[in-house]
């Protein structure tokens, strides 16, 4: 390998790293419409909460070795998107309930599942006021349900910051 070869290796191996890491965030089901508005948006963010999802949290516990990752934002003006990966799991459907840690609530937004065990909130989805109160007491989740686990596997709370 001659010098200038060796000069640029660094340089095209950051730029590998950039376009592997940018075809990763699209296989996760990312889009434009999932990325977070920029701080003059007029529906200024509210809270992005990353969110971990594992059977300890669900009601009752889960003994499992399934996982998920993922963003949930909802904004001052209660639009809500984002999207989760899951890992070991055979997920049936996944949802952001209505209801406190410890507890079960309704279903308020389907998410929309996607390839590569990937779930979306669906575009448009907005909380009503009521809703919107429960996410900002911290009382949303989203849960991940199985064949095996028809009522939840994995689970996390929405958390606002």
């Amino acid at each position: 390998m001659n010098t200038m070869s060796r000069k640029m290796m660094p340089v095209v191996l950051s730029v590998l790293t950039v376009m592997v890491a940018a075809g990763c965030a699209s296989k996760a089901g990312t889009s434009d419409s999932d990325k977070a508005p920029a701080m003059s948006d007029s529906s200024k963010m509210q809270g992005m909460t990353a969110i971990k999802l594992d059977g300890s949290h669900e009601v009752p516990p889960v003994n499992t070795t399934a996982t998920g990752n993922g963003t949930i934002t909802v904004s001052a003006d209660k639009s809500v998107r984002g999207s989760i990966m899951t890992t070991g799991i055979e997920a049936m459907a996944a949802h952001i309930h209505q209801g406190a840690a410890g507890a079960n609530g309704p279903v308020i937004i389907p998410l929309t599942k996607g390839a590569d065990n990937s779930f979306a909130v669906p575009t448009g989805a907005v909380l009503t006021d009521a809703q919107y109160d429960s996410y900002m007491a911290g009382n949303l989740y989203v849960n991940v349900h199985s064949a095996a686990n028809p009522n939840g596997e994995i689970r996390a709370q929405l958390n606002p910051k």
